[in-house]
């Protein structure tokens, strides 16, 4: 009988573990797509595809900002496979450069945030906040097919 009670307390434990997995992998793909989100209405500002509106930059860069506070805690060692993820082995290999990243976007983001008046600090301002979520992308997350 004790037998049986630990191998249904493993098995509770292992689904547990499980989905423990699933949803923080869920929800570290909920912060990007927040993020992705916030980053077309600045995108067509960019390209001159939607009127300066410092309103939604502003909107964006606090954004960024939440989603890089709480993003390096959503890749725990548990996270590496499941969940349709696209994190690819580096983002646990390279640990303190993948986390530096996020702070670094969060910085850059606050810096932006500070200095960004009118279109044309946004226009001066803008890329180099992007460039921090390409330099992230190209080294840590699976190309899409």
């Amino acid at each position: 009988m004790k037998v049986i009670i630990a191998a249904a307390v493993l098995a509770a434990l292992g689904a547990g573990a499980a989905f423990a997995q699933a949803d923080v992998i869920k929800a570290r793909q909920e912060a990007m797509k927040a993020a992705g989100a916030a980053t077309g209405p600045v995108g067509k500002m960019l390209k001159g595809e939607e009127a300066f509106d410092l309103a939604k930059v502003q909107a964006a860069l606090r954004a960024y900002s939440d989603t890089a506070k709480k993003s390096a805690a959503l890749y725990p060692d548990n996270s590496k496979t499941g969940g349709d993820t696209a994190a690819l082995p580096a983002v646990w290999e390279k640990k303190a450069d993948f986390t530096a990243k996020f702070e670094a976007w969060d910085k850059e983001a606050a810096a932006a945030l500070a200095s960004i008046k009118d279109e044309a600090s946004f226009k001066a301002t803008f890329p180099n906040v992007l460039k921090n979520c390409g330099g992230c992308h190209e080294t840590y997350r699976a190309k899409k097919s």
